[in-house]
């Protein structure tokens, strides 16, 4: 019985699972004996902040550490500087080593916000690649044909489109896939997008000749803040896990009640019962969307900080949206008498570029000490004023 539960807890939300039978054996024999199985999960170290898109992976190896897993977070270092094109279209930009160390070094304090730091260890894919050397790549690439490499989908469609492909991103997947024999996973986790490689990780530990075959688990990409695309920093459509809490909260409350749904399915701890019922009392207008949605934000909120400050952001935002009140906090900003508004909105950082001042001025999103500014040739005279763009953007502006 507690290895079904296991089992449900740990599938919830996944999109696939090649080497269940595996996967639940490593399982059971946790229950039996106590001892743990090697769970992997590889990030690139391409922006320095994560966000709730990685935290279904996150989620998920916590999840798994409940029920013998021990993580290997693996910050892929080495294979950074090379470039994985997965799920795009056109090779991505390597990054430099100041880069991926910077970046690096802020995964590893981040994670363990989810993570057991007793269960886990930060690993570096360099350790191993830098010392393989030309001989043991060489070897490597003999594994794998290029006719396999093919298959994989962005490739496939890339040469059918005479796209470039250079042949160091045929090294990617082989290099992550060697992380696995490396390692000596029981299972690797990884988005969607990435399930060839994962696989590669799996053939390869039968080409090295190790006694096991990694089970891969897949999880789906999470939908950003528009409902339609992937969350990601570039789209500006993410919430961040270190973002303050009143904004992680109000970012939550802002999603969609179809998209809802999707977040508490990979990011809440309640089972797939719970939401069901959750969602039945919705439907049969017990629950308002609304209270469901709350729960959900103060959930995540307190996931990602504490229970303290996830009320104090629900309290927070009630008294600016529900009550129509201003922040207790306001970045603040100084300009000169006369200065225009465009100006202050793009300085200030609450718009853009002034153009877009202008298109939300035009529209009805400006306020300045509450009341909708309707001129866009407006210029300030000396005083403070508390500057409103759409519903949770503020700053407190002083003219000199």
């Amino acid at each position: 019985m507690e290895v079904e539960k296991a089992m449900s807890a740990i599938t919830q939300g996944m999109g696939e699972c090649i080497g269940l039978e595996y996967l639940q054996s490593r399982v059971a024999h946790f229950y039996q004996t106590g001892q743990r199985f090697i769970v992997k999960a590889g990030f690139d170290p391409t922006a320095p902040d994560l966000h709730l898109g990685h935290a279904v992976l996150l989620e998920k190896l916590a999840t798994l550490q409940k029920h013998g897993g021990f993580v290997k977070f693996l910050i892929g270092d080495f294979t950074a500087r090379i470039g994985d094109p997965s799920g795009k279209s056109e090779t991505r930009k390597p990054l430099s080593e100041e880069e991926v160390q910077k970046n690096a070094k802020t995964y590893a304090k981040q994670v363990f916000k989810a993570l057991d730091p007793a269960l886990t260890e930060v690993c570096f894919n360099s350790a191993w690649l830098n010392p393989l050397g030309a001989s043991g790549i060489l070897a490597l690439t003999s594994k794998f044909s290029v006719a396999r490499m093919l298959e994989r989908d962005d490739f496939e469609k890339r040469y059918q489109n005479n796209q470039p492909i250079s042949i160091v991103e045929f090294l990617y997947p082989l290099l992550q896939g060697y992380d696995s024999v490396a390692l000596e996973c029981d299972l690797e986790l990884g988005g969607t997008d990435q399930k060839f490689n994962l696989m590669v990780g799996r053939f390869l530990q039968r080409a090295y000749g190790l006694n096991k075959e990694q089970s891969v688990l897949t999880m789906p990409l999470l939908e950003g803040l528009d409902g339609t695309h992937k969350m990601s920093k570039s789209l500006d459509n993410y919430i961040g896990i270190t973002q303050e809490p009143a904004s992680m909260y109000a970012k939550l409350l802002s999603i969609s009640d179809t998209l809802m749904w999707r977040y508490y399915e990979l990011l809440s701890t309640k089972t797939l019962t719970q939401i069901a019922s959750l969602q039945q009392g919705v439907q049969d207008q017990r629950l308002h969307p609304k209270a469901v949605k709350e729960e959900l934000a103060l959930e995540i909120t307190t996931r990602w900080h504490s229970a303290q400050e996830a009320q104090g952001a629900k309290a927070e935002f009630d008294k600016v949206f529900s009550q129509k009140q201003t922040p207790s906090k306001m970045p603040e900003w100084h300009f000169e008498k006369g200065v225009w508004i465009g100006n202050v909105l793009k300085e200030s950082q609450l718009c853009p570029s002034s153009s877009q001042a202008r298109r939300d001025i035009a529209g009805g999103g400006v306020r300045l000490n509450h009341e909708v500014l309707t001129d866009a040739h407006y210029q300030f005279s000396q005083g403070s004023y508390i500057v409103q763009v759409g519903k949770r953007k503020f700053a407190l502006v002083h003219i000199h």
